[in-house]
């Protein structure tokens, strides 16, 4: 079997172009990208499958056919599902009028497309031929995106660390804050201020935000409702869809009916 290779072996910053894009087949790649960052700002789109980013005391989710921007700069790492088929575009500091912190973003087809066509482009592509007329429009588009809500809070806070590590490890965990409490040696009144304090969210809260992300990742990598209900320590598999449905407004059969994806994307990485 063939060794995988890494994802990062490719340098954006080599390039002064307002935008360059990459494809990526993560059939291709590892699965794990350490922690890195870039001169230059990064949108990660997922075409198939899914990619989890870790970057700015927050983990964010990337379903097929939503991205998320990381500002130049910024440490970050990503654990794509083993389907995943992404696209990489890289955006020159300044050249576009981008957040200045990380969120993740619905990327319109038009959108999808022109990041798909400049893909096809050299890195070098001169700045008055139709690749750089082509980033120009796109950098436009991209600046019109709107933000999603797929990124769980989390501290550097050596209490909620060690919470968020064993729920991201067993996240069928139903304990309760007071238990948690207990395992961390505070008081349940102390731990929920500190939750508070530290992700803006309550414990309980935070958990249901935790398991959404989990479900997106897993559902995206293929897996069935039932045995992602089972995993995150639901009863029945109605329950798991009612939390979904919450969170994001659709059941997981509807979520994911928007988001196929549209036509293979190429896995060329040149």
């Amino acid at each position: 079997m063939n060794q995988l290779r890494s994802a990062i072996e490719f340098d954006p910053d080599v390039s002064d172009r307002p935008a360059t894009a990459l494809r990526l087949d993560f059939s291709d790649y590892q699965a794990e990208v350490p922690t890195h960052q870039h001169r230059k700002g990064q949108l990660v789109l997922a075409l198939h499958g899914a990619v989890t980013c870790t970057a700015s005391q927050a983990v964010w989710i990337v379903p097929p056919q939503c991205a998320v921007w990381i500002p130049s700069a910024t440490p970050h790492s990503n654990r794509a599902t083993w389907n995943a088929r992404l696209s990489y575009l890289f955006v020159e500091p300044g050249a576009a009028a981008l957040p200045d912190h990380c969120c993740a973003l619905a990327v319109s087809p038009l959108l999808r497309e022109m990041i798909d066509r400049l893909a096809d482009e050299p890195q070098d592509y001169a700045l008055d031929s139709h690749a750089g007329r082509l980033a120009r429009v796109l950098l436009d588009e991209l600046t019109l995106m709107p933000a999603q809500e797929l990124n769980l809070p989390v501290s550097d806070h050596p209490k909620i660390r060690m919470i968020a590590e064993a729920l991201t490890l067993k996240p069928g965990d139903r304990s309760t804050l007071a238990e948690w409490a207990a395992r961390v040696a505070v008081s349940e009144r102390s731990l929920r201020r500190l939750m508070e304090q530290e992700t803006g969210l309550t414990f309980g809260r935070w958990r249901q935000q935790l398991h959404a992300i989990i479900a997106l990742r897993e559902l995206a990598g293929g897996a069935s409702v039932q045995s992602v209900a089972d995993d995150l320590g639901y009863q029945t598999s109605t329950a798991f869809i009612e939390m979904f449905k919450k969170t994001f407004g659709q059941t997981p059969a509807r979520y994911f009916a928007g988001r196929t994806e549209p036509h293979s994307a190429s896995t060329s990485a040149q």
